[in-house]
């Protein structure tokens, strides 16, 4: 990693890859401290995440509380851990729900698509056209059946609700919900939205 920081802050000429990021230093460049913490990869780029608002927070917490609690048990829930979809994209989603074997490795950094059964971003302004597009277009790619982008109305949450078709490899909405959380995959979900930040 030391050869790849050489090019700071322009991209080494191969490129960021996925692998590059579990030899990011604690502080930065110029001893920044944890100026890497909060980074994730995006077609070879290296995007720096702002600091959440108490709302994100609350809702990365509540959701995957109660997401691993409706669980069966061969899955969990787990919060702000990467997936590596391919050598140049490592993206860090807000909730995803994997495989408890997966889960059960506490030395793992990032899962693969294929442990990863549901992916939730919460829409952040500074986040917006990579929640609604780049995100979304990279996990459907990836093979992750099922996304979740949840969105502010009002200061309440509105979660719209995708699933991958396998014809074409894209997701497709299937209900935008408001007050209550029903589905019944990728297991059976019910949560109510409004006291997701109360």
């Amino acid at each position: 990693m030391s050869s790849a920081l050489e090019y700071w802050p322009a991209p080494p000429p191969w490129g960021w890859t996925a692998d590059d990021l579990d030899h990011l230093p604690a502080e930065g460049p110029n001893g920044e401290p944890d100026f890497f913490k909060h980074v994730e990869l995006i077609d070879g780029a290296l995007v720096f995440m702002s600091p959440q608002r108490r709302f994100h927070q609350l809702l990365i917490r509540r959701l995957s509380e109660r997401l691993d609690s409706q669980a069966p048990d061969h899955l969990v829930a787990v919060d702000q851990m990467d997936v590596k979809l391919s050598r140049r994209t490592r993206p860090c989603p807000d909730v995803m729900v994997i495989d408890a074997e997966a889960a059960a490795d506490y030395e793992r950094t990032y899962y693969l698509p294929e442990e990863v059964h549901l992916v939730v971003e919460i829409v952040s302004p500074e986040s917006v056209d990579r929640d609604r597009k780049t995100k979304p277009l990279r996990y459907a790619e990836a093979g992750i059946r099922h996304f979740w982008r949840v969105e502010e109305d009002a200061g309440r949450p509105v979660v719209y609700v995708y699933e991958r078709d396998p014809a074409g490899g894209a997701y497709s909405l299937t209900g935008i919900h408001h007050e209550r959380l029903a589905v019944s995959v990728p297991f059976p979900i019910d949560v109510d939205l409004a006291v997701l930040v109360k």
